[in-house]
């Protein structure tokens, strides 16, 4: 087992020299590799720390909560920000301003509420057959072959999946979707090299092209708008109301993306954590075994564990906004136009908030982590998510309890999504 490769160990002294400089434009490999003794360096000495850009980087759960609540002070918009860095012109810029992440109400409103309406509680119900199958399917494949990649070969192949259904994608057109979403959400990375620029303005043009087609078609034959978002989306709601070209398919876009790498990171970092974390795979391993016969208990027990995977390891680790007027976080004054960025990973290991916050505690209570954001813009896919997540982590555990990496497991290197690109496992 190559426990300490996955999250390497950083000195104190180390993690006080990151803090004492730290600027989201030059973070260290180190830091990168394992964030969080730097952040908890900052909850100590420095919770609202000043960048050298002028923004503010906030790390303590209250002042994260205290911005999601205050959405009329703290936008989402990323206009002003986005257009310096991508380009007014450019193809990054019209998808990351039009999506419904990056925006306020009415557009965000509009897209939220055509959304949630093909997510219901009764629609994930309905989708949990079809997802057993589907992860079931991807087990054979491992059984047969004695092991493989837990990402290529699984966390990564379910959201793909269960997102080009919501979507209705033919299953022959999904081959390119992962590489276009780690492409387009890379681009949201504090620092974007040209490559990157390059590589994620073609992601986005390739993924209008298809999609204007898969709209044609659709419009040509729609199909059910209580399951498929992409007619409800085009048809519109009771009202009438309906978006436009541009925000239908940016819109799409957004979906395809977010219900994709977060879903991938949660299930992903979910179990390279319990190669991490032995006592932790135990106690869940027992807890399995003691309620196979009770469906429920097996539900909570999971969902449990889910939700702390999410809080110790969060799939999305940072969030911005800017200050239409003047405001005061925390005790610090900030003027109208004040950048600050929502450090999630820290907030979700603040002491303040959760007790022994850098124990992986798969039985914690009342664990309200902020993976899923908060406030109007918390994650529209959540109940979708949390189901993904324990149906994958619950059914690979139950079928193969004595899995083992077989070489270090490689991060996706980044600051914002923290997962993993590749991890190559074995069942025997």
């Amino acid at each position: 087992m190559f426990k300490d490769q996955i999250t390497p160990t950083m000195s104190a002294a180390r993690a006080r020299e990151i803090a004492a400089s730290f600027d989201l434009r030059a973070l260290p490999a180190d830091f990168l590799a394992n964030p969080y003794p730097v952040y908890a360096v900052l909850h100590e000495t420095e919770p609202i720390r000043r960048m050298p850009d002028g923004s503010c980087f906030l790390t303590r759960y209250a002042d994260l909560v205290a911005v999601y609540r205050d959405a009329q002070t703290f936008s989402s918009d990323k206009h002003v920000e986005f257009a310096p860095k991508y380009g007014a012109d450019s193809p990054l810029f019209e998808h990351h301003t039009t999506s419904l992440v990056f925006n306020d109400p009415p557009l965000h409103t509009r897209v939220r509420k055509l959304i949630m309406g093909a997510l219901t509680r009764r629609a994930i119900a309905e989708m949990e057959p079809g997802l057993v199958q589907l992860v079931d399917q991807l087990l054979d494949r491992i059984d047969a072959q004695g092991g493989g990649d837990l990402i290529e070969d699984f966390a990564s192949a379910i959201p793909v999946e269960i997102i080009g259904n919501l979507l209705d994608v033919p299953h022959g057109d999904r081959g390119p979707l992962r590489d276009w979403s780690l492409a387009i959400l890379g681009a949201l990375e504090p620092v974007v090299t040209p490559e990157q620029h390059a590589l994620g303005n073609r992601s986005v043009t390739e993924m209008l092209d298809y999609l204007r087609t898969l709209v044609t078609e659709r419009r040509r034959q729609p199909g059910d708008p209580e399951r498929d978002v992409l007619t409800r989306l085009i048809q519109g709601d009771a009202t009438g109301d309906k978006l436009s070209e541009v925000e239908l398919l940016q819109n799409c876009i957004f979906l395809l993306n977010a219900g994709h790498e977060t879903t991938t990171n949660l299930i992903g970092n979910g179990l390279l954590a319990l190669q991490e974390h032995p006592h932790a795979r135990e106690g869940l391993l027992d807890s399995l075994r003691a309620q196979q016969g009770d469906p429920a208990m097996l539900e909570n027990t999971l969902t449990l564990a889910v939700d702390e995977f999410l809080r110790f390891e969060s799939s999305n680790q940072l969030g911005n906004r800017r200050a239409l007027k003047p405001t005061t976080v925390g005790g610090v004054d900030l003027p109208e136009g004040a950048l600050v960025t929502l450090c999630i990973g820290a907030a979700n290991r603040d002491p303040a908030q959760f007790d022994r916050p850098e124990v992986l505690d798969l039985t914690r209570e009342n664990n309200r982590h902020l993976a899923f954001g908060f406030g109007i813009h918390q994650c529209a896919g959540l109940s979708l998510a949390r189901l993904e997540g324990r149906i994958a982590i619950g059914r690979f555990l139950q079928r193969f309890p004595g899995y083992q990496l077989a070489e270090p497991p490689t991060r996706g290197g980044r600051a914002r999504f923290r997962g993993f690109l590749r991890a190559a496992f074995s069942i025997r």
